[in-house]
């Protein structure tokens, strides 16, 4: 298939993959579509366009409490999941030197609430400066929750304004007794 049938692929053949709080998915299929909705949480779009491989994240907390950084890594931390990101699209074929990244959510949804939202877009943005990926665009901030629809092989990305009652709710996520798994810190 050509580059130019992968940007006007029917909508209706599309794989549609919903990216919830704490998770990390990459492809390089043209009918592959990676959607999320955002309040405080922040996603990151990256993309690698001589690779032609794409992905998102979605984070609800920038880095754990103080009083747990000692504690064994968990995954649902923006801290964990901007390495994880960068890391797939590498196992994938791209180059760091060549992403191009696109930050969305970090709205503060709750008037008079914390600012959790201002905490992850700074986080998320400070990351990607100190990893010198290219910000190509950010939709950070504000207080309304936002849909985000990427097609990784093509970098596309559509973001829209929704009510804030579709934004998902605010978990706690528990910590597990022990954490498990690979990462590489580069």
């Amino acid at each position: 298939m050509n580059a130019l049938a992968s940007l006007t692929a029917d909508p209706d053949t599309l794989r549609r993959i919903t990216v919830l709080q704490g998770e990390v998915h990459v492809s390089a299929d043209p009918f592959v579509e990676l959607t999320t909705v955002l309040g405080s949480c922040v996603s990151t779009c990256l993309y690698d366009p001589i690779a032609r491989v794409g992905g998102m994240n979605h984070f609800l907390l920038a880095e754990p409490p103080a009083h747990q950084k000692d504690m064994a890594f968990d995954e649902h931390y923006g801290v964990f999941l901007m390495e994880l990101l960068v890391n797939r699209m590498i196992g994938e074929g791209a180059l760091k030197s060549r992403f191009r990244a696109r930050l969305y959510g970090g709205a503060n949804m709750h008037q008079g609430g914390q600012s959790i939202g201002s905490v992850n877009a700074a986080f998320a943005r400070s990351f990607l400066e100190s990893e010198r990926i290219h910000i190509a665009f950010a939709d950070l901030g504000g207080d309304a929750a936002r849909r985000v629809h990427l097609r990784p092989a093509s970098g596309q990305v559509r973001c829209r304004t929704v009510a804030a009652s579709k934004a998902p709710a605010t978990q706690t996520f528990l910590r597990p007794e022990r954490a498990s798994g690979d990462v590489e810190f580069f």
